[in-house]
């Protein structure tokens, strides 16, 4: 499953937003730690929609994202420092900065105005400071342990830390440091805040969701967009939840009377997905049609593992037809029959859209 942390400014909609997102309406009771509030979003997915009504089956199982909000969100350094200490954002594969850019007299800004790029950049270098922190110590850590006589395992991990310290010295994120994958291996206990991809969430006002297209250019971040691994949507989170209270045929005559084909949830899911180079393959049956998620580029025996480590070890063969054929074709036998269902070793890399079935020993 995917991980993503929210983050953002007080009285930016970020809560509201994680709640619209998650169907969690109540903040988690807590012991005194601090910790996340986690919930889980449905990947929204036309194909494995038509799956199921091919195949009628018991369950319809779409890929999944998992969310964390935290209460009190980081305005200080010390609070974005903090998030390095709960585990629903150290292990988060992406951040989402939601960004005030609504105008609201009754709904004042932290900082008494709404600047969208100035909130960005001040969230940024929080980040990175927190980084930075952790950076530091460890470099301590690293140069007592290395007078005492510590190995080349040790001065490479320095190396590494070194370049990290003058990137975020630099107010650069450690998102557009370019390592190799040894490298990033080495730094992947750290779990840094800024290496993560980052979207930016552009909470609208609802008068300017006409121009929701030009979003980016309005809030005056063209520039920091064109970041590593650094995406925006634009979304109004009033609209959202005036959507989410109507039946279905409602929210869509809704929808179509503002012009927008999904709701702005389902663009801040699918644009989570997206970020991180996420693809999803799916397995279909009487029992169950189900879609999985695994990163770009995954063989057939690592995909596999996805479903369970016994198929991944016992791998044979996988079973691969493309959805577009299946569902022109609407049997798997038809498919077979036209030679569209074909064999697929343990290095064929899994594509996006790909019906598979596992053989495997048992």
């Amino acid at each position: 499953m995917l991980r993503a942390g929210l983050i953002g400014f007080p009285s930016t909609g970020k809560t509201s937003l994680f709640q619209l997102l998650t169907s969690v309406r109540e903040a988690s009771r807590t012991t005194g730690k601090t910790e996340a509030n986690v919930g889980v979003s449905r990947v929204p997915d036309e194909r494995l929609d038509n799956l199921t009504a091919l195949f009628k089956p018991k369950k319809h199982v779409p890929a999944t994202v998992e969310f964390a909000d935290m209460g009190g969100a980081p305005g200080t350094r010390a609070g974005a420092a903090a998030l390095l200490d709960v585990a629903a954002f150290r292990n988060a594969d992406a951040l989402l900065h939601v960004v005030r850019m609504f105008r609201d007299p009754a709904v004042p800004h932290a900082a008494n105005s709404v600047d969208p790029s100035r909130d960005v950049r001040t969230m940024e270098d929080e980040v990175i400071l927190a980084d930075l922190g952790v950076v530091e110590r460890r470099l301590e850590r690293l140069e007592r342990d290395l007078r005492k006589g510590g190995g080349a395992d040790l001065k490479k991990e320095q190396e590494i830390l070194q370049q990290c310290r003058a990137t975020l010295e630099g107010g650069r994120p450690l998102r557009a440091l370019e390592l190799g994958p040894e490298e990033a291996k080495r730094l992947r206990g750290f779990q840094f805040l800024s290496a993560k991809p980052l979207l930016l969430v552009l909470n609208l006002d609802e008068a300017d969701l006409p121009q929701a297209d030009r979003a980016v250019q309005l809030a005056g971040l063209d520039a920091f967009i064109h970041g590593a691994a650094t995406r925006a949507v634009p979304i109004c989170a009033k609209i959202e939840l005036e959507i989410a209270q109507l039946d279905d045929p409602d929210a869509r005559a809704f929808m179509a009377d503002l012009g927008l084909r999904e709701s702005g949830l389902d663009r801040v899911i699918r644009a989570s997905y997206d970020l991180l180079g996420y693809i999803s393959f799916f397995t279909v049956g009487d029992d169950e049609c189900r879609a999985w998620s695994i990163p770009r580029g995954t063989p057939a025996q690592a995909a596999a593992g996805e479903i369970h480590t016994d198929i991944e070890r016992g791998f044979i063969r996988a079973e691969v037809v493309r959805y577009e054929h299946l569902l022109a074709r609407g049997t798997l036998a038809a498919c077979r029959d036209h030679g569209e269902l074909r064999l697929e070793g343990k290095e064929y890399v899994v594509q996006d859209g790909d019906v598979i079935n596992f053989r495997h020993a048992t």
